[in-house]
């Protein structure tokens, strides 16, 4: 039985120095608050940036225009209506929040020989309709990475059931060790 516990102590252990490194970090107690260990200056920088952010803060970017492909007849198939942006990482770093740094190089639109976001939109006949559209897809993009990186602020009344939570578990581990205690005292018979 030992040995058992032993290895699974060990096995734990290994798993959690391969967990991937990740913008939070994993509860490992049960009692524990999610956000328990994370940086409160950078919550609070990101929600911060957050609450200020405008669409037009993004870069520009760099827009080429290449001819688009699908529905569109011989307007398509002769004019250059596909839209391919790509907005510089390094510029995009200078607006965004140092939490959210690291997850912009993890984005599926990064490509990494030029060091930016690509996006690219065929959707319209317009030139910029698409080019637009790529805007709109940067701004999702921003977006879903600052939801994944910051958790939203947790409310008082969730604050106040974890504290409640957490003086239950308290409570009654200290009662479950009062009662083995007890056990053991039963156990030693009287004393002489």
């Amino acid at each position: 039985m030992f040995l058992r516990q032993a290895a699974r102590t060990l096995s734990l252990r290994h798993c959690a120095l391969q967990l991937p490194n990740l913008p939070f970090s994993v509860r490992l107690k049960r009692y524990q608050a999610y956000d328990a260990d994370l940086d409160r200056d950078s919550l609070n920088e990101a929600r911060s940036w957050f609450q200020s952010f405008r669409p037009e803060q993004l870069p520009k970017g760099n827009t080429t225009y290449a001819r688009s492909s699908g529905p569109g007849g011989q307007h398509v198939n002769k004019t250059e209506t596909k839209a391919i942006t790509t907005y510089s990482v390094t510029e995009l770093i200078a607006i965004l929040p140092k939490s959210l740094h690291s997850s912009i190089r993890k984005s599926k639109y990064y490509t990494s020989s030029s060091d930016s976001l690509a996006f690219q939109a065929q959707t319209s006949r317009s030139r910029t309709a698409n080019a637009e559209e790529n805007r709109t897809k940067l701004l999702e993009e921003v977006m879903r990475i600052y939801n994944e990186a910051v958790p939203s602020e947790t409310s008082e009344e969730k604050k106040k059931k974890h504290e409640a939570v957490q003086e239950r578990f308290h409570a009654t581990r200290i009662k479950q060790k009062k009662m083995n205690s007890a056990k053991k005292q039963s156990r030693r018979g009287p004393s002489d």
